[in-house]
């Protein structure tokens, strides 16, 4: 139950990491801070979509062109994008093609990464209290 609690927040802060930076590297991406319940619940939201659509379009994928398989993790964060930009309850703006297109890679690549250094990171510190007492 931990280690799911650990896995959960540890894909929410990525999120909201690729989110941050995508807002900060793309004029075309905005995150509306005027709103922010809305950019948490775009949090929320994008993250259960992403871990829904992937093995979702992985599958798809599999079946009808296999070729398309290297871009799953990209192609399910544009789909998770553009569902959470289109629901009515603000905090993300996306307004030009650039934003769409460099703002799902950029926000792929950060929670790739995320997903990946931040357990090393806490787990490090865990391992190293656990040595000392």
């Amino acid at each position: 139950m931990i280690t799911l609690l650990f896995r959960t927040v540890v894909y929410l802060a990525s999120a909201a990491i690729g989110l941050i930076v995508a807002d900060l590297v793309l004029e075309g991406f905005q995150i509306q801070w005027d709103k922010w319940w809305g950019f948490v619940i775009c949090i929320a939201i994008f993250a259960i979509l992403q871990s829904i659509l992937s093995p979702w379009i992985a599958k798809l994928a599999d079946r009808y062109a296999p070729v398309l398989m290297g871009g799953i993790g990209i192609f399910s964060t544009l789909v998770a994008l553009i569902v959470v930009v289109l629901l009515p309850i603000g905090g993300l703006r996306i307004t030009d093609l650039a934003g769409w297109i460099l703002g799902a890679v950029i926000v792929w690549i950060v929670t790739a990464l995320g997903t990946i250094l931040l357990p090393m990171i806490f787990l490090k510190r865990e391992v190293k209290e656990r040595r000392k007492a």
